[in-house]
């Protein structure tokens, strides 16, 4: 592929993407080969991240949370897993490690999310977990929620980061894109903490909950521009 971009520059107009120089990776192709940050600096202009949302502010935020049904005196946890099956697991060990979490946060409350390819009655889910096979607009609710808690895909944690929300993400062993790439973007913004599902234990994600609950949000903030700057930069080739 990089051979034909390279003999074949006339073949694209414009080559755009979503976020900044410092959100690539340094690391090589492979052997031999251009590091993925310099040849993508050569390649490409970077617009920023797009969010698809205006991240709320506290008032919004608290108008969500009204909307939602979540009251003032609950702590939040929103677990989702995306579209797929492959999250079943990462779904039943945030049930079991809800009443050992509960008992360090008075009032918390989960919803957990499971998608269209996970049976909600599947997850034997005790009083104070709430399970849906689907929300409309999910980052709303991460928006409203006090902690989230998801894999390590880049749309869902990202959406996390720019509403400045805390949250644990289990990236899927050996899936590149969310052990290298998302990992470096999401650590370049300080943002949620990374945990592997194998150490994991309904205890120790007990733990993990209070904990990030508690944990004062310092992200480096999400550009909101970004869609407005790749339409600028679409807009020139027409």
């Amino acid at each position: 592929m990089l051979e034909q971009v390279a003999r074949y520059r006339r073949v694209r107009d414009r080559a755009l993407f979503v976020g900044d120089a410092d959100d690539v990776v340094a690391h090589p192709f492979g052997p031999g080969l251009p590091s993925i940050r310099d040849w993508t600096r050569e390649h490409f202009a970077f617009t920023g991240y797009v969010t698809g949302f205006a991240p709320p502010d506290e008032e919004e935020r608290q108008r969500l949370r009204a909307a939602f049904g979540f009251r003032p005196d609950e702590r939040v946890c929103v677990v989702s897993v995306g579209g797929s099956g492959v999250g079943r697991d990462l779904l039943r060990r945030a049930v079991a490690a809800y009443p050992g979490a509960a008992r360090d946060v008075p009032g918390l409350r989960m919803l957990v999310v499971t998608g269209p390819r996970i049976d909600p009655t599947s997850l034997d889910a005790p009083a104070g977990v709430e399970v849906r096979g689907f929300v409309p607009d999910l980052h709303r609710h991460l928006a409203a929620a006090d902690l989230g808690i998801v894999q390590g895909g880049l749309t869902t944690t990202m959406e996390l980061t720019a509403a400045r929300r805390p949250f644990l993400y289990f990236p899927l062993k050996r899936h590149f894109e969310q052990r290298i790439h998302v990992r470096h973007r999401l650590e370049r913004y300080g943002a949620g903490r990374m945990m592997e599902y194998d150490d994991a234990s309904p205890e120790v994600l007990a733990e993990a909950i209070a904990k990030e609950l508690q944990r004062p949000v310092d992200y480096l903030p999400v550009a909101t521009d970004g869609a407005a700057r790749a339409a600028a930069a679409l807009a020139e080739l027409l």
